[in-house]
């Protein structure tokens, strides 16, 4: 896609457990680790403030071992721990390419990470740092995709960019459809009437409630990350 947007200096990314499986589809690639740090890398050295939201699906899916008869609530803050595994892994990757990253749990388990809280996560942006925002919302019932629109409103984040592994927000399905329609721009009410699933509706709706315009985008493809930070039109933008 051709086109520029504005610029972003402050950031929050919803990243999927998912992407950090690599072809496998469980558990980490260290190779796909690796690539995810240098790409953050070089947004970093444009001055960006960056906080991430990590998913958790590579490891373990709370949902999905609800549906399988382990009690919701449990199978949730087992899903939370799995971010953290993930987001730990991230931190650690970018500290060996000389990144200043740190990570902020919304579970207290200081052996592994800071507990969040929303000064100390502004703190940590405004230093310069990579921003890991681990163990969702801490509550159950709650997607990381609703924790990275309340993180960054808390943040005061200027966009959410939700990573995936098409290139926006179709009408319908691309991998099913090849005649599936993508949408460069829309709102925020008819993404939400549309029903459409790449990002839950409570998070869209905290997005449109705080004015935090949202990019969906193929996180896959090298070099998105940046170009949409430096004005690129990539993606579908959703706003009011």
């Amino acid at each position: 896609m051709s086109g520029t947007r504005k610029k972003f200096t402050r950031v929050l990314l919803k990243m999927s457990g998912e992407a950090l499986a690599g072809d496998r589809g469980y558990g980490l690639d260290v190779r796909v680790v690796n690539k995810i740090a240098q790409e953050i890398k070089e947004v970093m050295a444009l001055g960006t403030r960056l906080g991430i939201v990590v998913g958790g699906g590579n490891i373990f899916r709370g949902v999905a071992a609800s549906a399988r008869g382990m009690d919701r609530i449990q199978a949730d803050y087992l899903g939370m721990l799995a971010t953290l595994f993930n987001a730990v892994a991230i931190r650690e990757t970018l500290l060996g390419f000389k990144v200043p990253a740190v990570v902020l749990s919304s579970l207290p388990i200081p052996a592994l990470a800071e507990t969040y809280y929303p000064q100390v996560g502004r703190a940590a942006l405004d230093q310069g740092k990579v921003l890991l925002l681990a163990a969702g919302t801490g509550n159950p019932y709650f997607t990381t995709d609703t924790a990275a629109a309340l993180r960054a409103a808390e943040l005061g984040a200027q966009v959410i960019l939700k990573a995936t592994q098409v290139d926006g927000v179709y009408d319908d399905d691309p991998r099913i459809n090849p005649q599936a329609k993508l949408y460069q721009e829309m709102d925020y009410d008819r993404y939400l009437q549309g029903r459409l699933e790449v990002m839950d509706a409570t998070a869209v709706s905290l997005a449109r409630e705080n004015r935090i315009p949202i990019i969906v985008f193929n996180g896959m493809i090298k070099g998105n990350l940046k170009k949409i930070i430096t004005g690129v039109k990539v993606g579908t933008i959703i706003k009011g």
